[in-house]
């Protein structure tokens, strides 16, 4: 009989039992680099995450990636920059380049709340501790290599430097921002999936090239003269000036549509923008890595450990992902609050299912292993091998999205490519079941593709994901259930949830299963009112959920959603969006999450009243009777009668 997975506390350490010696790490230290015969290195990498060797960690593929073309690479996980800066330091003068990570998540994000309040923790550090990186790694680090080391080049990359490539509005500072190039002083600046762009430069800088002659990498940002301007034409796009969006906030929503539309073309066009004396340019994206340039990145020789230096310390991030597989890059779902598009694009790079399997067939010799794949996805699991019919077509796309409105007639959503990929790993004798843990497009699924064998497939797809693949619960994210708001979103119709829960409840009761479906919702996102909050929460009462997978809307780099936030204006139609931004009116459409806690009932009560909605009431609180005033709220305690 097959055993559940292990829960969290369960597991060993994230280094305990470790098969590999410490030379299979990249060094973090100059007694690793002489451990290994080197006096010197090409590249010293920099990461404001533990540093974890598994190709769900930026620095990692970086330095796998570039140590198999040749290169001595260290990397320095969480350097101090408060003390004499010897992490800085220790292995001196590179040969070619330092490179700069924030890490895997914006350090804004990773650092604050929706509500700007310090967090407490970082998964990405070991014993989850807070306080192992800046704000704006990006910048410190780059700042203090500069001084350090003047006549050095400085790259940075990963998501931070990605995201805010541009102007772009800090909602933590409340501030529009420059491109992060104006007070990062780095020569290149590397945006999106970093393997292919930083072999170029590396080609160029060990063919004795100078770093300030690479102006015209793909998928690169640099800061030149303002003259070097050229005429805007169908290969040059010159947005808005950064004092020009200062001035007038329509101007910075209007670029955001530039923006994203060419970082989800096939062949972009270069986008300037000017800062004062200097301008920004960004080179259009490398094409979609093809099948086996995303192999090769993943097949490199990782030990899918963190370092030995985090000895019987766990890093949060790596237990939730280390018995996961991901099986491709991008998403063409495009929604308006998410970073994904603007950092992968839209484009689906798919590996192989034989280096899925390799992969796989890795983890099943990992000492900890018990049997459970806990993830086989992608940013959406279900994205898998899926393209446009006629790529003829995407070659001239500009849509930001293939799914909202409507899926695009050219999209082929056959799910039979990952039926097989699920088939192959559960015929592995050590595995004993293979959980989907990423998000799954339930819309992209249901989809009618008009042709009857792939109709019949995804349908299948359905089945087989909610009969064999769900821990017990099923994630799947609605967001909403006002359509309006869902149209911001850029989301489909809460109708679809219903028709995917009619599938979800018919499998279970035919497979004679016990399993929940958990939907996520954001509540403030722009298009949002306090009283489609209300409708949300009337909505969901009657599907007899408490709702657990909750959140506010947080603003973060180059989303529509952004844009929206800052401007009041949507970037694609001009159009005036109410958003709510100031903590009350936050508060008072978070609280409708929460309609069933007492502690909330009378609050709620009150603001229905407000906003002339009985029928509200009478579904949330049926016991309720006009006319009588909401009792005293609960913390405020009666005194007992004597």
């Amino acid at each position: 009989m097959k055993q559940s997975p292990r829960q969290h506390g369960d597991r060993p350490s994230s280094t305990a039992m470790s098969p590999y010696p410490p030379t299979a790490w990249l060094p973090t230290s100059v007694k690793e680099m002489k451990a290994r015969g080197w006096e010197e290195v090409d590249v010293v990498l920099f990461s404001g995450d533990a540093y974890v060797d598994h190709p769900s960690f930026g620095a990692a593929v970086i330095g796998r990636t570039l140590e198999a073309h040749g290169l001595k690479v260290a990397i320095v996980p969480q350097p101090n920059w408060q003390d004499d800066l010897r992490d800085f330091r220790k292995f001196g003068r590179p040969r070619l380049f330092f490179g700069i990570s924030a890490g895997a998540m914006d350090s804004m994000v990773n650092h604050y709340t929706a509500n700007r309040r310090r967090r407490s923790d970082d998964a990405y550090t070991p014993g989850g501790r807070h306080g192992a990186r800046p704000d704006y790694p990006t910048i410190v680090y780059s700042r203090i290599l500069r001084e350090l080391y003047p006549d050095v080049p400085v790259i940075a990359g990963a998501i931070e430097a990605s995201l805010r490539r541009l102007s772009h509005y800090d909602y933590w500072e409340d501030r529009l921002r420059p491109s992060i190039l104006m007070d990062a002083p780095v020569d290149l600046l590397v945006y999106g999936m970093g393997e292919l762009p930083m072999i170029a430069i590396c080609d160029a800088l060990r063919e004795g090239r100078d770093i300030s002659t690479l102006t015209d990498i793909p998928q690169t940002a640099l800061r030149l003269p303002v003259a070097d301007i050229p005429a805007a034409d169908k290969d040059n796009i010159i947005l808005n000036s950064y004092s020009d969006c200062l001035r007038d906030k329509r101007l910075q929503s209007a670029n955001f549509k530039h923006i994203e539309q060419q970082s989800n073309r096939r062949h972009g066009a270069t986008i300037w923008q000017r800062h004062g004396g200097d301008v920004v340019k960004v080179n259009p994206m490398y094409p979609p890595m093809t099948t086996a340039q995303i192999d090769a990145s993943f097949d490199l020789p990782y030990t899918r450990l963190p370092h030995p230096r985090y000895k019987g310390k766990t890093i949060p991030a790596y237990e939730m992902i280390r018995h996961s597989v991901n099986m491709h890059r991008g998403c063409f779902g495009g929604c308006a609050f998410c970073t994904i598009s603007a950092h992968q694009g839209k484009f689906i790079a798919s590996r192989s299912k034989e280096s899925i399997l390799r992969e796989v067939k890795a983890v099943t010799r990992m000492p900890d292993f018990k049997g459970y794949i806990s993830d086989l996805g992608g940013p959406s699991a279900n994205m898998y091998s899926m393209s446009g019919r006629d790529i003829s077509i995407c070659e001239k796309c500009l849509r930001p999205s293939c799914l909202h409105p409507k899926p695009c007639p050219n999209l082929n959503n056959d799910h039979r490519p990952l039926l097989e990929v699920y088939h192959a790993v559960d015929a592995l004798p050590e595995v004993k079941k293979s959980f989907i843990g990423s998000g799954v497009r339930y819309d992209l699924s249901m989809h009618r593709n008009g042709d009857p064998d792939i109709d019949r497939a995804n349908r299948q797809y359905n089945e087989e994901l909610i009969e064999h693949h769900v821990s017990g619960r099923l994630k799947v994210a609605p967001e909403h259930t006002v359509d309006h708001v869902l149209d911001v979103m850029r989301k489909p119709s809460f109708s679809q949830f219903y028709d995917f829960k009619r599938i979800f409840d018919s499998v279970n009761a035919r497979s004679g299963l016990r399993q929940q479906l958990i939907p996520y919702f954001i509540s403030s996102h722009p298009g949002c009112r306090e009283i489609d909050m209300a409708s949300l929460a009337a909505e969901t009462k009657g599907l007899d959920m408490h709702l657990e997978q909750v959140q506010d809307f947080t603003p973060t780099p180059m989303t529509v959603a952004t844009e929206i936030y800052y401007s009041g204006y949507h970037p694609y139609t001009g159009e005036r969006v109410y958003t709510a931004t100031t903590r009350d009116e936050k508060l008072a459409q978070r609280k409708y999450f929460f309609w069933y806690d007492r502690t909330y009932r009378d609050d709620i009560i009150r603001s229905l009243h407000r906003l002339h909605r009985p029928d509200i009431i009478a579904t949330l609180f049926p016991a309720y009777r006009p006319g009588t005033s909401p009792s005293p709220r609960p913390d405020k305690k009666r005194p007992r009668k004597r």
